[in-house]
């Protein structure tokens, strides 16, 4: 099995096309055809079903994908390390991001990060915390940042860097802007501007409801803060949201007061990384922007 047959594997896997996977590995098709051929019968199992205008994984296909996964992770960790050892720091990072985490600042971390080692290349992807977790545990990111309640998914493992209150965010002219603190009580009846379910506050809103034995009503679900905004702005709901997100200038004019009771949770921000691979010598670099040498959190805040 060669590493190669794997990286055509899994970009046909994930294109669910011959044609595009060919296209974005930059081979010819029948190269890629012959070498998904080759990975099946070194395997003796059928990794795809094809279809005239797709193709779909079967069980077998599934199975070897995440496995696919970080085994080209591995190898590509092990590429770096000995460049590492030759002075160098190169490869690829691939890093993944909830929006507005507040007390990570990522555009001038990564432009340091770049500046400070060119010979890594950098994607960078956002998404909901849950689905970064998932894609860390699939291999298929190096590093994410993250706001998730709770233990560390199977798989993964979370390294503090903060912790926020929740507060909430209202109209001024909305009969809790007088109020510099509210219970979960105080709440009960409230339209709820709110992001998806994937998203680390939501997680956290949902607890805290869930602890105090209570229903909400989530009436507009966004996935972009500026629109949570925009919608809080407009009186159509109010909003539960990481302190940091009440700090922004789009936030301007609406009335933040502080969340209390017991059964309130906390926004924690945390670095995602593989449970059971190390980050690798360019995943170490950029988690020493966001940690000082001792380990504690560190990292550009934003307001």
């Amino acid at each position: 099995m060669e590493l190669r047959h794997l990286e055509y594997f899994v970009a046909v896997a994930e294109e669910r096309h011959f044609t595009r996977a060919a296209e974005r590995m930059r081979v010819a098709q029948s190269g890629l055809s012959a070498s998904i051929r080759a990975l099946e019968k070194d395997l003796d199992a059928d990794l795809f079903v094809r279809h005239t205008r797709r193709v779909e994984l079967t069980d077998a296909g599934r199975a070897l994908l995440a496995e696919a996964h970080r085994t080209l992770a591995s190898a590509a960790a092990a590429r770096d390390a000995v460049a590492a050892v030759r002075g160098l720091l190169r490869g690829s990072l691939t890093v993944g991001s909830e929006q507005c985490l507040g007390v990570i600042d990522l555009p001038p971390m990564l432009a340091a990060f770049r500046r400070a080692h060119p010979g890594v290349e950098i994607r960078l992807a956002y998404a909901g915390s849950g689905e970064i977790v998932e894609q860390i545990r699939l291999g298929r990111l190096n590093v994410g940042f993250v706001a998730l309640p709770g233990p560390a998914p199977d798989g993964v493992r979370l390294m503090p860097v903060a912790t926020e209150e929740m507060m909430l965010l209202c109209h001024p002219g909305h009969r809790l802007a007088e109020k510099d603190a509210v219970g979960v009580a105080d709440l009960l009846d409230e339209d709820f501007i709110d992001f998806s379910a994937d998203w680390g506050a939501r997680r956290v809103n949902d607890q805290t409801f869930a602890r105090a034995d209570a229903a909400r009503r989530v009436s507009v679900e966004v996935n972009d803060v500026h629109t949570l905004l925009d919608f809080v702005h407009q009186d159509l709901g109010v909003a539960l949201v990481p302190a940091p997100v009440t700090r922004k200038p789009h936030a301007k004019g609406l009335h933040a007061a502080a969340l209390h009771g017991g059964g309130s949770a906390a926004w924690q921000v945390s670095v995602a990384l593989p449970a059971a691979a190390p980050p690798g010598p360019a995943g170490e670099a950029l988690l020493r922007m966001v940690r000082p040498p001792s380990g504690g959190p560190s990292g550009s805040a934003r307001p």
